[in-house]
């Protein structure tokens, strides 16, 4: 077992490509999986014990937002879980690809995880908003659940994106002959400037308000229309995408 520096120069290696990812994952969340990768590394942790470990985190600091009265000191310590389990959910499949045991068991667990994450979150303000928010309108209540719609549809809809994208350039692979194809466009810091009010890592900023309702609400409103306006624009860009992979 090599020591943790090299280590880290294989996980960099390793790296997927920065290409459709925000700045705060570029540089926070991957750096910090890649910490984490290394140091699981080094104890024997298998991905799928990273990606429980994950889970842990950022599932005990849901339930505390449904059953803790808000605080300051509830929202600080909710959003350092919530950080902590992204990167992990960062490291797992850091340490699939520099240990080569990642899988399709290791892929679906991740994903549930991912699922069960984006559902338990709203539902989690929910149950707070009920129980402890002394909310100016009952249709306060609405908003987590349309959040959550949102939220869902993006991740379902990505994932298809990317597996019929995957299908269909299989089939159009294997009817046609090899094509050198063209190089793979720069990574646009526009777009990862751009990107960053719909990463989860900013998202989870939000919850340092906890100790303000008022602010809180607002805060989680903003962004709950921003995540709206962004599904808007990725299901329109995905569906032209498929549209044109469509044979003939």
């Amino acid at each position: 077992m090599g020591s943790t520096g090299t280590v880290l120069r294989e996980l960099r290696g390793a790296q997927k490509s920065a290409k459709g990812v925000s700045l705060y994952s570029r540089y926070v969340n991957r750096p910090a999986g890649r910490m984490l990768a290394a140091g699981a590394y080094r104890a024997g942790l298998t991905p799928n014990q990273v990606t429980l470990v994950s889970a842990a985190f950022t599932y005990a600091a849901l339930a505390a937002v449904a059953l803790v009265e808000p605080s300051w000191t509830l929202g600080l310590a909710v959003y350092a879980a919530l950080a902590v389990g992204f990167a992990f959910d960062s490291a797992d499949g850091q340490l699939a690809r520099l240990t080569g045991r990642g899988g399709p068991d290791g892929e679906w667990l991740d994903h549930v995880v991912d699922c069960g994450k984006l559902l338990l979150v709203h539902a989690a303000v929910l149950i707070s908003f009920y129980r402890f928010g002394e909310l100016p309108s009952e249709a306060w209540l609405l908003l987590p659940l349309g959040f959550q719609l949102a939220a869902v549809v993006t991740f379902c809809a990505g994932l298809l994106r990317e597996q019929l994208g995957k299908a269909a350039a299989t089939a159009q692979a294997s009817a046609a002959p090899a094509d050198p194809g063209t190089p793979s466009a720069p990574v646009s810091r526009v777009r990862a400037v751009a990107l960053l009010p719909a990463d989860y890592g900013v998202f989870c900023l939000v919850f340092l308000l906890l100790g303000a309702p008022g602010a809180f609400r607002a805060g989680y409103a903003v962004l709950a229309v921003v995540h709206t306006l962004f599904l808007a624009a990725f299901l329109t860009k995905w569906f032209r995408e498929l549209r044109a992979l469509r044979p003939g």
